[in-house]
């Protein structure tokens, strides 16, 4: 007779074959990931050793990392780091603050919500990318107009996860904790806040990818330093591989960034419905 695992929820969980047993979900999913970005770099460089597409669109693996070394030969590179972690430092931490405290009030006193969603709604279904040039005009070129434009694309995940996880709060265990004379500030803190938690997360893990693509566009509006304007300079005289290994840099900082906010959502999964 077979046997039935079950999960920590206790829903029988599916078997697989041996080795996936033994590896685990987690070492799973880190195994498959690898062997797809391997196949992807084995086919590309593939691609590119068969000259079906010229090296100036099509760079091999191997012309990015030549590329990557000579970035990093030069010193102009820390530069271009420090200016587009500083944007994405200031940027990111204005809008997580920002989100989560007029999430929490928006979800929190639905009145409030009533007032603001108006104005949400279509700050939100405005691109936002496209006030770059307004705030180039209203802030100047400098940091401010950068830290703006990531401020404002990277804001409004953390801000409506906050307030839907707000408002999916069980309205049941709301009035029995109203029931045993709980006081608004000892519900919000002991119910509302854990519960949305996980949401708050999620927006913050959908934010980071929001903040890179703010970062980017920030820096092609005009920037001295900063891995965005490194890319457009290298677009502009036509070094494919110089492109790759820029937008290389952004994607492994998106994947450091997001594995840090997935360790904090295991690390807060038991608050999670």
């Amino acid at each position: 007779m077979a046997t039935i695992v079950l999960d920590e929820t206790g829903v029988p969980r599916r078997q697989g074959s041996a080795w996936q047993a033994q590896m685990g979900p987690r070492t799973e999913r880190i195994v498959l990931g690898t062997a797809f970005i391997v196949a992807v770099l084995v086919a590309w460089q593939v691609v590119t050793a068969l000259g079906i597409e010229p090296p100036i669109i099509l760079p091999s693996p191997s012309d990015v990392v030549g590329a990557f070394r000579e970035l990093f030969s030069s010193s102009d590179i820390w530069a271009d780091f420090a200016a587009s972690g500083e944007e994405l430092l200031y940027g990111f931490a204005l809008a997580a603050a920002v989100g989560i405290a007029a999430g929490l009030l928006i979800g929190w006193y639905p009145r409030l919500g009533y007032f603001f969603d108006p104005f949400i709604n279509l700050l939100y279904a405005i691109p936002r990318v496209a006030l770059g040039p307004l705030l180039v005009v209203w802030l100047g070129i400098g940091l401010s107009s950068k830290v703006a434009l990531v401020f404002l694309i990277a804001v409004f995940p953390v801000l409506v996860n906050t307030s839907s996880g707000i408002r999916s709060l069980d309205p049941h265990l709301l009035r029995v904790a109203r029931c045993f004379g709980a006081s608004d500030l000892k519900i919000f803190r002991t119910i509302a806040l854990p519960g949305s938690v996980p949401f708050i997360l999620g927006g913050l893990r959908l934010a980071v990818g929001q903040s890179l693509i703010g970062v980017f566009v920030a820096e092609l509006l005009g920037a001295q330093f900063g891995i965005g304007a490194m890319v457009e300079n290298a677009g502009e005289q036509f070094q494919t591989d110089t492109v790759f290994a820029g937008l290389l840099i952004f994607a492994v900082a998106g994947l450091l960034l997001t594995a840090i906010v997935r360790w904090l959502e295991r690390r807060f999964d038991a608050w999670r419905v």
